[in-house]
C-alpha cells in the first residue's frame, strides 16, 4: 500500500496500486489496476470512496496511522461495489464520528453489505452542495453508469470531479497523475477499451451524465482506477461523448401476430422508438406478408423482436409456422426478443421466446438485463396487459435496451 500522495492542496490520493494479474468482469487485468481513494482536508475532512474489499484491512490501518480517523467528518460513497466500498465497514468503526453520504438507493445497499446501522448514512440529492469549509462539495446523480445507484462527486473551487468508475482505466502505475506521462505514452487505448467493458452497455446514460457536468469548468478527474487525468480532460470527455454517439446503420423487423389489435399497437410502439434511436424498424403482420418475403427480411436483419396474442395458452396464425422455419435457418447470434399483450395468462410469448432459442438467437431475458447492466426495468419476454400505452413506460425501456444490444 502506497502513502498518502498529495494531489492538490490538502487533497490527497489514498489508495491502492495494484499490478497483479487478476480476473475482473469478463477479462483478465493484464496491466493490474489500481482502487483509487481521495482524501479532503478542510473544516470538514472528506474520505470519498476506498478500496477493494481484500485490502479492506491494509487501507484502514495505512490510513489511520497517516490520519485520525476520529476527526473524519463525511465518507462519500459514490458507488456500493466493494472494488471502492470493499473497506467501508473497517473505515466506519474507527471513524465513529462520519457521516456517509451516498444516493438513497445505495444506503440499503451498503447497510446490508457492511451491517452499518441507518443511523450512520444520509442521502445527498442529485445537485445538492455542501460547505467542507473552505470548499464546497457538489453530489450529481449518475445512475446507471454503471449501476442504479451511482453519483458523482465534484470539489467546485478546484474544479476536481471524483468519478468513480467512470473514465476510468485499467492500469497499475505509482505514478498515479496523467500529467506524469511522458509525451509518447498514451493511455487512449486503455481508456477507450475501459470505456467499452464498462460503460458501453450503458451508453444511452452517458450523454445526461455528460450533459450534467457540461459547464462545470473541470480541471481534474479523479477516477477509482488507473489515472487521475490532471491534464486534457476536455478531451477525454470528448472521446466518451464520441463513444457514446458512434452509430452504425441498423436494420430491424418487428414481426407479430395480433388478434384484438393490442400485439398491433405494441409492435408499432416498438418500431417509433426504435427509430427515435435512429435504427430502422420495419413492422410486419404475419398474416398478411408472404412466408417466404418475412424470412428474406429476418435473414436481412441485424435484429428482430417476435410478438404475439396469447390464444388458449399459445400463439396463433400464421406466425407459428413462420418461426419454425427459424431454425433452419442461419440466424445464429442475431439480437432477438418477443413481446405480446395478453387479457389473462399471456404464455405466447413465452412460447415465442422459445422458438427464438431454438433458432440459436441471442435471445434477450429480463435476467440478462439485470444481471449485465443492473436495469430491473427491462421486461424481456415484454408481456403487456390490454393497451400497450398503459404500460409505455415498459415498452421505452424494453425498445432502449434491444437498441443498445442490437446496435453494438
Amino acid at each position: 500500500m502506497m502513502e498518502m500522495r498529495e494531489i492538490r492542496d490538502g487533497i490527497y490520493w489514498t489508495g491502492k496500486v495494484d499490478d497483479r494479474r487478476v480476473p475482473f468482469h469478463r477479462l483478465i487485468l493484464e496491466k493490474g489496476t489500481s482502487y483509487n481513494s481521495y482524501l479532503i482536508m478542510d473544516e470538514k475532512n472528506v474520505l470519498i470512496d476506498t478500496v477493494d474489499f481484500m485490502f479492506g484491512k491494509e487501507f484502514t490501518d495505512r490510513l489511520g496511522s497517516e490520519f485520525d480517523l476520529l476527526k473524519l467528518d463525511y465518507i462519500v460513497i459514490n458507488h456500493t461495489e466493494p472494488d471502492h466500498s470493499g473497506a467501508l465497514g473497517s473505515v466506519a468503526r474507527k471513524a465513529k464520528n462520519a457521516t456517509i453520504l451516498c444516493t438513497e438507493i445505495a444506503i440499503p445497499e451498503l447497510m446490508e453489505m457492511y451491517k452499518l446501522g441507518i443511523e450512520r448514512f444520509r442521502a445527498v440529492d442529485d445537485n445538492e452542495t455542501l460547505s467542507l469549509g473552505k470548499r464546497t462539495l457538489r453530489f450529481l446523480h449518475t445512475p446507471y453508469l454503471h449501476t442504479e445507484e451511482t453519483m458523482v462527486t465534484y470539489l467546485e473551487e478546484e474544479g476536481i470531479l471524483f468519478t468513480c468508475d467512470i473514465f476510468s482505466t485499467h492500469v497499475a502505475d505509482t505514478r498515479l497523475l496523467a500529467s506524469e506521462l511522458s509525451d509518447d505514452e498514451s493511455i487512449d487505448a486503455d481508456f477507450i477499451g475501459y470505456y467499452s467493458l464498462i460503460m458501453d452497455p450503458h451508453r444511452r446514460y452517458v450523454n445526461p451524465m455528460l450533459d450534467k457536468i457540461e459547464g462545470l469548468g473541470v480541471s481534474m478527474i479523479a477516477t477509482s482506477h488507473g489515472y487521475v487525468l490532471d491534464k486534457d480532460t476536455d478531451r477525454y470527455i470528448g472521446l466518451y461523448r464520441e463513444s457514446a454517439e458512434k452509430v452504425k446503420d441498423v436494420r430491424t423487423v418487428i414481426l407479430f401476430n395480433s388478434m384484438g389489435g393490442n400485439t398491433k399497437r405494441l409492435a408499432r410502439l416498438l418500431g417509433e422508438e426504435l427509430e427515435k434511436t435512429g435504427i430502422r424498424a420495419e413492422v410486419i403482420d404475419a398474416n398478411v406478408r408472404p412466408k417466404e418475403e418475412i424470412l428474406a427480411k429476418v435473414a436481412d436483419a441485424d435484429g428482430i423482436l417476435v410478438g404475439a396474442s396469447t390464444k388458449y395458452a399459445d400463439i396463433s396464425g400464421n406466425l407459428e409456422g413462420i418461426l419454425a422455419e427459424f431454425k433452419e435457418m442461419d440466424l445464429q447470434g442475431k439480437v432477438a426478443g418477443a413481446f405480446g399483450s395478453y387479457g389473462w395468462s399471456g404464455e405466447a410469448a413465452h412460447v415465442v421466446q422459445d422458438y427464438l432459442k431454438e433458432a440459436g438467437m441471442k435471445v434477450l431475458t429480463t435476467e440478462e438485463a439485470v444481471r449485465t447492466t443492473g436495469m430491473d426495468d427491462v421486461s424481456f419476454p415484454l408481456r403487456v396487459r390490454f393497451k400497450p400505452e398503459d404500460s409505455i413506460f415498459k415498452v421505452k425501456a424494453a425498445a432502449a435496451y434491444f437498441a443498445d444490444k442490437v446496435r453494438y
